[in-house]
């Protein structure tokens, strides 16, 4: 559209903004345009910019707007710089919601799944994203995990992925195992079931061959934020120590097959205050025990009702049986310590035995407070003496010196570590080591929507993997969910084949792939989207990863990101891939959050069931009754303090959603929702539509020279344009994207100073127009390259370089100086840059509101800070 046509359009319309016709046009523009494809090109430099991809759960909602407003900003601006650009989006489409709402809605999950997606797509759109569509994936797709596959049957070749035997969380009613987020107060969070432990066949990755690795990394990964790194240290949990063996006492030092119990301890420190041994309800002793003792299998089947995982534990109240046993302490052969099956020792960790120091470990006071056992303690505080220090109801878990403890008194902690280590190795009662807190991922889960894990089971032959030239394993569409637990043990024929190496009849692997194998690769697929052949394509691949700029919530620190190393690792070891690490850079945003609102009988009202008051009060729009006004929580469904973006994108636009995503916090801090925060970023909206639709005064010619002079005002101006430049380029480097606004804020300020009477300010008016739309693009796409075609060009702003700034006119000729009379404000200045002391003070005394405070006293004292302060003391 040529610019006179346009003026044309905007005089009909009498200037005002049809936000909804200009972002069709440009979404429209873009698309036709294929401005955001991307093609990998040697000669330019590459940035990837991905933001975690959407759960296809229906419509998007605010934290969409948010997460992939941010990640936008940041590829429209890379891609101004000069930057070859790939800025993917995809769906995280498998997962049990989608069977849930097939069993709900007798609705197939694919047909569920791909409506929600196309829903979402359209949404996303309407956004204005630079978004490179060409490469959209959908990990429900066959296209897709044909090579998740592929990638699972390499693992396991290698040795990174196998089969054993492992204690899970059940559902009784849904028949299925829970991962530990999915058990809620020790029940199945759809069900509502007591969960229960079993010992299934599970497959499993062995993250754990990469912990010291995926530890030590995380110093290389400067741009992550820090409480991530924090948290995924403390989740792979190093821990430096011994492991002790602590010999039955009694029944001439054997039971069955078990003549001693091992224990690893990161605290060998603390042996003399030991007080009792602990073994887990599915050690393999107390497994052992419990034949002969109804009373300990009746305990040992209450322990497996609770959940595996260690929140679940914790909480529990802490409960021990009694063996009737006892081992000989390791340090004393005299000493004997009672035996307990505790239900909060986990076989997972360690050995599945501890032994308790109820004096320095809270968990093992309460322990032992509960079944009377000694409580003594062997580390002194600094403070403390000796002959009356005690313990009571918490126990000292920090420094001091060891006393009750042999040969150890009179160390520090870490020394009396080193030399209860030493001592237990020359008794050869044990050996030290290096534990880690992080275990094996485990990938199985009984459901029917997931990635078909590709292996068969053969009774002659074991476990055979299903020949590469067969995947993808499809899940069939034919599946019935009338009957509890998983949809492919009931199917009658998909689940029968014939085995791949003897030929007799074998059968599939039932069980689905944990969707959080599906999100850990799908950075890596985008590079090559549509590879038939190969995961990743090996050109591609070297290209574009690892991704630059990761933008996504930090409740996936420990899950997603951790798994996604894994997995980058796995795939360098099997020759997929060429980089250890996916991600450079990571971005964690806050949560979007909005007032919650409840009528009269305690129902969650929506916002816009609600009607503020002047005063803070609400109503109920329909009835008038009183709602009450809950606090600003997270948006959530349940609680209906949501707010529909389309709504707001139909009535302010997408730029208006995006530009108040980005200006009204800090992006890594929790954002209040506002209408009155979205109102005033409309109005900027059409400010700034105004400003450039109809100046105030006649603008330069496109393309003409700068003045030989300008007048004092445009010489101002034009050094703000320029430090603008530099400033927003600053912040938008540092995700500082609130203050990027209000620098847009204050440039538009800055230009309303220009009346154009002045030399040079018809040039300086346009300069500072035509500077305002290209460094809002990245934040408002669409009014911006509007604006920008009626400023004459013909080029749009995806394809138009991001501007310079001129370094010599970064610093301004002028300061604005404080003037302080008696420690109070009382003027501020505008002086030349560098002015005398003596011409300071002078320019300052001659204000008039500074001689008012100072009331015809004479000044005792006045000090100057050059371009900053004056202060007088009178």
């Amino acid at each position: 559209m040529s610019s006179r046509y346009y003026l044309l359009t905007c005089a009909i319309n009498d200037m005002s903004y049809n936000v909804g016709s200009v972002e069709a046009k440009w979404q429209k523009f873009w698309e036709e345009r294929q401005s955001f494809k991307a093609v990998p090109d040697s000669e330019s430099k590459k940035y990837y910019v991905l933001s975690m991809f959407p759960y296809p759960s229906g419509r998007i909602h605010m934290g969409h707007v948010r997460n992939y407003t941010l990640g936008d900003v940041v590829a429209r601006y890379k891609r101004a710089q000069g930057y070859n650009v790939l800025h993917p989006m995809g769906w995280d489409a498998f997962g049990l919601p989608a069977e849930n709402a097939a069993r709900d809605s007798k609705t197939h999950p694919a047909v569920w799944t791909r409506n929600n997606i196309d829903t979402m797509r359209e949404e996303l759109k309407r956004m204005g994203l630079s978004i490179d569509w060409s490469r959209e994936i959908a990990t429900c797709d066959a296209s897709y995990y044909k090579h998740q596959q592929k990638l699972f049957l390499d693992f396991l070749k290698a040795g990174l992925a196998y089969r054993k035997e492992a204690w899970v969380n059940w559902d009784p009613v849904d028949q299925t195992v829970l991962a530990n987020e999915q058990v809620i107060e020790g029940r199945g969070w759809r069900s509502g079931a007591p969960v229960e432990r079993r010992l299934l066949s599970q497959w499993f990755f062995k993250i754990t061959a990469f912990a010291d690795e995926l530890l030590e990394a995380l110093k290389t990964l400067e741009r992550w934020p820090e409480k991530v790194r924090i948290m995924q240290e403390n989740w792979i949990g190093r821990s430096e120590g011994v492991y002790v063996k602590f010999q039955l006492a009694g029944n001439g030092g054997g039971f069955g097959n078990f003549s001693f119990i091992e224990v690893f301890t990161t605290r060998p420190d603390t042996l003399f205050g030991a007080s009792f041994l602990a073994i887990s309800p599915n050690h393999p002793f107390a497994e052992t025990l419990a034949k002969t003792d109804p009373g300990l299998a009746d305990f040992l089947s209450e322990c497996n009702r609770m959940g595996t995982s260690e929140a679940a534990i914790e909480q529990a109240e802490k409960k021990g049986y009694n063996t009737g046993l006892f081992v000989i302490h390791p340090f004393d052969g005299s000493w004997r310590l009672p035996v307990y099956v505790a239900n909060f020792v986990l076989m997972e960790y360690g050995t599945g035995a501890i032994f308790g120091c109820p004096a320095h470990d809270q968990r093992d006071l309460d322990f032992a407070r509960k079944y009377s056992l000694p409580v003594k303690p062997v580390v002194l505080p600094p403070d403390a003496n000796a002959e009356n220090f005690a313990i009571t109801e918490k126990a000292y878990t920090g420094d001091g010196k060891l006393y009750n403890s042999g040969f150890m008194n009179g160390l520090s902690v870490p020394e009396a570590i080193r030399a209860a280590i030493s001592k237990i190795e020359q008794s050869q009662l044990g050996k030290g080591a290096v534990l880690f807190r992080l275990r094996d991922w485990g990938i199985s889960r009984q459901r029917y929507w997931g990635c078909p894990i590709p292996v068969i089971h053969c009774a002659a032959c074991g476990v055979v993997p299903v020949p590469e030239k067969d995947l993808p394993v499809v899940l069939p569409e034919d599946v019935m969910f009338d009957k509890p637990g998983n949809p492919l043990d009931h199917h009658p024929v998909w689940k029968n084949v014939k085995c791949p190496v003897c030929g007799k009849a074998a059968r599939r692997e039932t069980d689905t792939f944990d969707t959080f194998v599906d999100s850990s690769w799908y950075f890596a697929r985008y590079c090559s989207a549509t590879d038939p052949d190969h995961p990743v394509s090996e050109k591609e691949a070297k290209y574009w990863l690892p991704v630059d700029q990761y933008v996504g919530g930090v409740e996936h620190a420990i899950l997603h990101l951790l798994y996604s190393r894994f997995f980058t690792r796995a795939m360098k070891s099997t020759g997929h891939i060429h980089i250890d690490e996916p991600f450079s850079g990571l971005f964690t945003q806050g949560m979007v959050c909005h007032e919650s609102y409840k009528d009269e009988d305690g129902k969650w009202l929506y916002p816009e069931e609600v009607q503020k008051k002047p005063d803070g009060t609400a109503v109920h729009k329909e009835t008038g009754r009183p709602v009450l006004v809950g606090r600003i929580e997270v948006m959530s469904k349940s609680k209906k303090n949501v707010v529909d973006p389309g709504r707001i994108i139909d009535k302010y636009g997408a730029d208006t959603a995006r530009l108040f995503m980005l200006s009204d916090s800090p992006p890594e801090r929790d954002l209040e929702w506002t209408e009155a925060g979205v109102e005033g970023c409309w109005r900027y909206i059409n400010r700034l539509w105004k400003t450039v639709v109809s100046p105030r005064f006649e603008l330069a010619p496109k393309g003409s020279p700068k003045p030989a002079e300008l007048s004092e005002a445009a010489g101002r101006v034009l050094h703000t344009i320029h430090r603008s430049i530099a400033e927003v380029s600053g912040d938008l480097d540092k995700f500082h994207f609130n203050r990027a606004v209000a620098r847009l804020r204050e440039l538009s300020n800055a230009l309303d100073e220009l009346d154009g009477k002045g030399k040079g300010e018809a040039w300086v008016m346009r300069k500072g127009l035509e500077t305002l739309v290209r460094l809002a693009n990245p934040m408002m796409p669409h009014i911006s390259e509007e604006l920008w075609q009626l400023l004459g060009h013909d080029t749009p702003l995806t394809e138009t370089p991001w501007p310079k700034a001129d370094p010599t006119l970064l610093t301004e000729d002028s300061v604005t100086v404080a003037v302080q009379v008696n420690g109070r404000l009382r003027a501020t200045l505008t002086l030349p840059r560098g002015l005398e002391e003596k011409e300071a003070e002078k320019a300052a005394l001659a204000n008039a509101n500074v001689q008012r405070a100072l009331a015809g006293n004479t000044p005792k004292k006045i000090i100057v800070v050059q371009d900053k302060i004056v202060s007088i003391v009178a």
